[in-house]
């Protein structure tokens, strides 16, 4: 799904290709299957690689799957992808029959090789097979992790790493040189501190580690490697070697977990009565406060292990950081793409706090409208997960007529649903914020045009988490600077490319000069 596919993959495809045209060919059909199934529809196939011919050259997978089915006019589309079967939505229509229609069939969660061996035995949440466990660790989650109460209780950890932030920018402002700042690396910082506090009551101090990892493995878990392809196959699985990579990111991934579980304990072990600092929600509780507690009471159908409670915490600190920090890097760009929109956004804080200087808290946010509007615009243009994350079928069922085989993978191009003009008009493609000023679509999970959380079972269970995560760095970002790209840029030259992992990212880091409007320490 990104340049790991071109360098990695394309090389064998074509040794493949190459053997193919010493044998007799018979093209592989685009509709019906050999068992007598009523497929979706899908480009022509060749032997052994499917369609993954359809893909090369195409360095994001969500773009080249959006324009085959514009090609095929199919809302529902087929594809072989080696010997992986994959159904991909492009539709409201489509989406909603998968995750509200026939949710229970689609509740499972498609493993690739390289996921399987990242979580054996699918631990946490995000990778569990659907099941009693995966109920119990989602209403566990739902209610008392990451609940609206829950969330609201950490507002002060999110003030003061906001504060922290803007206090920081602020200096750079003051330089006689107009400094850039790379607001990619800042904003990633404050969501990845904001987050981590919540969850351990601290900062994590090999933080850094941690991103570097986290970036690992959503690479690893969206390339197109012929070990993920061709899953049947030993020898894909020598020359591949995703697997194996991912065996590595995952003994990283669960010693940081280790080493964050340590530091809580002995910054437990350091206070006296929790008091840590504002750390914690009003009982002076974190997050794995929280998990430990319920881990102790027990009272469980299915008692949570340690293992578990590594699965979970990685599942939250991963969740809690890419999906936020992106988001917010996606707005900046394209608020400075879009002068008439900054100004409006900025417009709207400074008229509403003028009286409530020098600091924007989460109590503001519910006057401000239209930044609200912006962060919907941006999670439309830019969703969080392009093709969410693939489920598999359960059972066999019907979907739009079509037949959908037990073990299929099924993908929801949310990408190009929310870039349709047939659902979003003529300006589909245009930033314009005020498209959501009737309220008429939210991304609450049951407006199919609009679903960058998913819906149904397997929707992300954190969309509080991260409304809060990204509302209120926004809003400081904008009430306290005005936002220039270095010098000589114009914002028609401003680079947009993105880098396609488990999420849309930007390729490149946002570098912006800020220009102090509003001292955050008048």
């Amino acid at each position: 799904m990104d340049h790991v596919f071109a360098c990695c993959v394309l090389p064998a495809v074509f040794a493949i290709l190459l053997l193919l045209r010493l044998l007799p060919l018979k093209l592989a059909k685009s509709g019906g299957g050999g068992d007598g199934l009523r497929l979706p529809p899908g480009p022509w196939r060749l032997p052994v690689v499917g369609s993954l011919h359809h893909m090369m050259g195409k360095r994001l997978a969500h773009r080249a799957m959006a324009d085959l089915a514009r090609r095929l006019d199919a809302p529902l589309m087929y594809l072989k992808l080696g010997e992986v079967p994959v159904v991909v939505a492009s539709s409201p229509a489509a989406a909603r029959e998968i995750m509200r229609t026939h949710d229970l069939a689609f509740a499972g969660r498609s493993l690739s090789p390289t996921a399987r061996r990242m979580r054996p035995g699918g631990d946490g949440l995000v990778f569990s097979p659907y099941g009693p466990l995966w109920r119990q660790l989602r209403k566990i989650v739902v209610v008392e992790l990451l609940s609206a109460r829950r969330v609201r209780s950490f507002h002060g950890v999110r003030e003061e790493e906001v504060g922290r932030l803007v206090h920081a920018l602020a200096a750079s402002s003051s330089s006689p040189h107009g400094e850039t700042v790379n607001i990619s690396e800042r904003i990633t910082e404050l969501v990845s501190d904001s987050s981590v506090r919540a969850m351990i009551g601290d900062r994590f101090d090999r933080r850094d580690e941690f991103l570097e990892e986290e970036a690992k493995q959503s690479n690893l878990l969206s390339v197109f490697s012929l070990d993920n392809l061709f899953p049947s196959s030993r020898l894909a699985s020598a020359i591949g070697g995703t697997v194996r990579r991912a065996e590595a990111n995952r003994r990283k991934l669960y010693e940081l977990m280790d080493c964050a579980i340590r530091q809580h304990e002995e910054r437990r072990a350091a206070t006296v009565d929790g008091a840590g600092g504002g750390m914690e929600d009003e009982k002076g509780q974190d997050i794995l406060d929280e998990l430990l507690t319920i881990q102790k009471d027990g009272g469980l159908e299915s008692p949570i292990t340690l293992e578990q409670i590594r699965a979970i915490m990685l599942d939250l600190f991963t969740a809690g950081t890419e999906t936020s920090a992106n988001t917010l890097q996606w707005a900046m760009s394209e608020l400075v793409k879009n002068p008439r929109v900054m100004k409006k956004a900025q417009a709207e804080l400074r008229d509403t706090l003028r009286e409530k200087k020098p600091a924007v808290t989460e109590d503001d946010l519910c006057d401000l409208k239209y930044l609200k509007l912006v962060v919907m615009e941006t999670l439309r243009l830019h969703p969080v997960a392009p093709l969410l994350l693939p489920r598999e079928c359960l059972e066999p069922c019907k979907v739009m007529g079509y037949d959908i085989a037990r073990g299929t993978t099924v993908l929801v191009n949310v990408w190009s649903i929310n870039r349709d003009p047939r659902y979003w008009g003529d300006d589909a493609e245009e930033f314009v914020p005020e498209r959501f000023e009737s309220g008429a679509v939210n991304f609450k999970g049951m407006d199919f045009e609009f679903i960058p959380f998913g819906s149904g079972r397997r929707m992300c269970p954190g969309v509080a988490f991260a409304e809060a995560s990204m509302e209120l760095p926004l809003a400081a970002l904008l009430y306290h600077f005005d936002w220039e790209l270095p010098h000589g840029t114009t914002a028609s030259e401003l680079d947009m490319a993105e880098q396609m992992g488990l999420t849309s990212r930007r390729k490149n880091d946002l570098h912006l000069h800020p220009i102090l409007r509003v001292n955050p320490t008048a």
